[in-house]
C-alpha cells in the first residue's frame, strides 16, 4: 500500500499538508527532506508572480516545473500563480496557455485532480512595466489571493524578462508596496541570467536590487546549478577518499570544461547578438563549474560556507598574459548538421550582416592557489558544434615511467575523470588496460557510471529543484552578487581585448570550432577532448 503525504507542517508553513485523492508514492519523489528521507520538502503557503509569462522560458520550463512540483505533492494546496504580461487575456485564457504548456512539456503524468486544484489559483494581470494601474491591479490580485487561497502574503516575483527591464520592474514593486512583506510573511525576487553585461552593469543591478530587497530575498537563477550532476561534483570529491588526495597540481595535468550545443541561436537574435557565447555561458555556467570543481572542502554545505569557498576560487583566478595566444573566438558559417544544411550565423534572421558577435569562445585560465598553481583550466562553449554535451574533464599527468616498449603503449592517452552534466548524466573514468592476448599491449578503456542505470529515482528537472528551493528560502544553489562580480572581473578584460581585435574566426557548422581554438591548446602541447 502506498504511503500518503500526511505529515507535520514544514518550516514556514501555517496550515496542514495537502492529501490528494491519489497519493504519490514517496519513492517517486526525488526532492525529499534532507533531514528525513521519508518526508518530502513541501513549500509553505505561497504564490509566484511571473513577469514575462508569455516567453519561452515560462512556457517550456517554469509552468511545467510548477505543475510537476504540484504533482509530486511539494506545493501547498493553496498555491497561487499570477502571470503579468502585455496581453489582453482573461484568467481563463491564461489557464488555457498553462494547460497547453503542461501537456507538452511536463515530466510527470497529467492528473486531472492535481490540475484542477492548481488551476484554481491562477490569475492574469495585463499591463506594461511602466503602467502604474497594472501594478495596482497586481497588488489587489495578491491581496485577493491571500484571502481566498491562504498564501499568507508570501510571494516571489520571477523576472523572466530582458535584463534591461529589471530596474524598472523592481522599482515598480517598491513603489506599489509589493516588495515589502506584511507581518511575518516574506517577499522574494528571482533574477534570470545574464546578471548584467559587464562588471559595471552587474554592480548597478546589484545596487538596485539591494535598495528594494534584502540580500537574503534575492535569488539569482543559474539553472546549471540545479542539475543533479553539478551537485554530484561535491559528493564525488568530498565523499570519496579515492579522488580527493589526487585532486591537485601534483597529479592533475589540466582541466577542460565544455558546454557544446548543436543548435544555432534558435530565433533569439534579439537577445543573443551583442551578448555572445562568452557572456551567455562562460561568465555564469562555466565559471560556476570551475569554482565547484576547484574549491576547497567547505565546513558545511549551507549557503554561506559554499559561497565562501567559491569566492576564494574566483578571487584566485588569473588571466593569461598573452590573450591573443590563449583565447579564441569563432562564428559559425553555413554547414551540415544531422544531415540537414543549416545557415551561418550571419544568415540567421535578425542578425546584422556585419555582426562581430562570437558563437564560440574558449579561454585559458589559472588558479593561483597552493592546490592548483600551474594547472591550466580550459573553458569552451559554442553553438552549432559537433554534438550537444556539457562536461568537466579532469585530465591527469602521465605516469613518470612506463616499463613497456614504445609500441605497446602507442594508443595510450592520459587518465581522465569526466563528469558528464548533459545529456547523459554520469561519470566516466579513462585509464589504461592490457589488450587481451599474449603480447603486452596497453590501450585506453573507460568505466561508466550513469545516473539512469544506477538509481531508480529520476533526477528532477533543474527548474523544479531551484523553484522549490526558492519557495523554501533555501539558497545554497543560487550565486551571490560577490560571485557575479568576480566572474565579470575575469571576463571583462577578455571581452575588451576581443573588441579591439577584429571579427571572430569562422568555423563550419557541425564541426568543433575554429582552428584558432585547436592552436590555443596545441601551443601548450595539449588537445581538446572529443566528447
Amino acid at each position: 500500500m502506498s504511503e500518503a503525504r500526511s505529515r507535520a507542517p514544514e518550516r514556514g508553513e501555517t496550515g496542514p499538508a495537502t492529501v490528494l485523492d491519489e497519493p504519490v508514492l514517496l519513492s517517486d519523489n526525488p526532492l525529499r527532506h534532507p533531514g528525513d528521507r521519508r518526508l518530502p520538502r513541501i513549500a509553505g503557503p505561497c504564490g509566484l508572480v511571473i513577469f514575462g509569462v508569455t516567453g519561452d522560458l515560462s512556457r517550456k520550463k517554469l509552468m511545467p516545473a510548477i505543475y510537476d512540483l504540484a504533482n509530486r505533492g511539494l506545493l501547498p494546496p493553496g498555491f497561487a500563480l499570477v502571470g503579468f504580461a502585455r496581453r489582453e487575456w482573461s484568467h481563463s485564457d491564461f489557464t488555457q496557455v498553462i494547460h497547453g504548456s503542461v501537456k507538452e512539456h511536463a515530466r510527470t503524468p497529467f492528473r486531472e485532480e492535481v490540475w484542477q486544484q492548481l488551476a484554481e489559483g491562477f490569475r492574469f494581470v495585463p499591463g506594461d512595466f511602466d503602467d502604474d494601474g497594472a501594478f495596482e491591479n497586481l497588488r489587489k490580485t495578491l491581496e485577493e489571493l491571500s484571502a481566498v487561497r491562504g498564501t499568507g502574503g508570501n510571494y516571489a516575483f520571477y523576472l523572466s524578462i530582458p535584463p534591461r527591464f529589471f530596474p524598472q520592474v523592481v522599482q515598480q514593486l517598491k513603489k506599489h508596496g509589493l516588495a515589502e512583506a506584511p507581518g511575518r510573511s516574506w517577499r522574494r525576487v528571482v533574477v534570470e541570467k545574464p546578471f548584467g553585461h559587464n562588471l559595471e552593469s552587474a554592480r548597478e543591478l546589484n545596487r538596485i536590487l539591494d535598495e528594494v530587497f534584502p540580500p537574503s530575498a534575492v535569488f539569482r537563477i543559474d539553472h546549471y546549478l540545479g542539475k543533479e550532476t553539478v551537485q554530484n561534483i561535491l559528493a564525488l570529491r568530498f565523499a570519496n577518499e579515492l579522488f580527493e588526495p589526487i585532486w591537485n597540481r601534483s597529479y592533475v595535468d589540466h582541466v577542460q570544461i565544455t558546454m557544446a550545443e548543436d543548435i544555432g541561436i534558435d530565433g533569439r537574435a534579439g537577445y543573443y547578438d551583442g551578448i555572445g557565447a562568452a557572456r551567455d555561458v562562460i561568465q555564469n555556467h562555466l565559471l560556476q563549474l570551475l569554482a565547484l570543481t576547484a574549491m576547497e572542502e567547505p565546513v558545511s554545505f549551507d549557503a554561506d560556507s559554499l559561497v565562501a569557498e567559491k569566492i576564494k576560487v574566483l578571487s584566485a583566478v588569473t588571466l593569461p598574459k598573452d590573450l591573443a595566444r590563449h583565447t579564441a573566438r569563432g562564428q559559425y558559417t553555413r554547414g551540415w548538421q544531422g544531415g540537414v544544411e543549416v545557415p551561418g550565423y550571419l544568415e540567421e534572421e535578425g542578425i546584422p550582416p556585419d555582426s562581430r558577435t562570437e558563437t564560440y569562445a574558449a579561454i585559458r585560465l589559472e588558479i593561483d592557489t597552493r592546490r592548483w598553481a600551474g594547472v591550466p583550466w580550459y573553458l569552451r562553449t559554442g553553438k552549432r558544434l559537433g554534438r550537444r554535451v556539457t562536461e568537466v574533464a579532469v585530465v591527469f599527468q602521465r605516469a613518470p615511467h612506463l616499463p613497456f616498449s614504445k609500441t605497446a603503449t602507442t594508443e595510450l592517452g592520459q587518465n581522465a575523470l569526466v563528469i558528464r552534466i548533459q545529456p547523459d548524466e554520469g561519470v566516466t573514468v579513462r585509464f589504461g588496460s592490457k589488450v587481451p592476448g599474449t603480447s603486452m599491449e596497453v590501450r585506453d578503456v573507460t568505466m561508466d557510471f550513469a545516473y539512469g542505470e544506477s538509481f531508480t529515482e529520476s533526477s528532477p528537472e533543474a527548474y523544479e529543484r531551484l523553484l522549490l528551493d526558492m519557495l523554501l528560502g533555501d539558497p545554497p544553489l543560487f550565486p551571490r552578487h560577490e560571485e557575479v562580480e568576480l566572474s565579470w572581473k575575469i571576463l571583462d578584460p577578455i571581452e575588451e581585448f576581443w573588441a579591439e581585435h577584429g571579427a571572430p574566426d569562422p568555423y563550419v557548422a557541425g564541426t568543433w570550432g575554429p582552428a584558432s581554438a585547436d592552436a590555443m591548446l596545441a601551443r601548450d602541447g595539449r588537445s581538446w577532448r572529443r566528447p
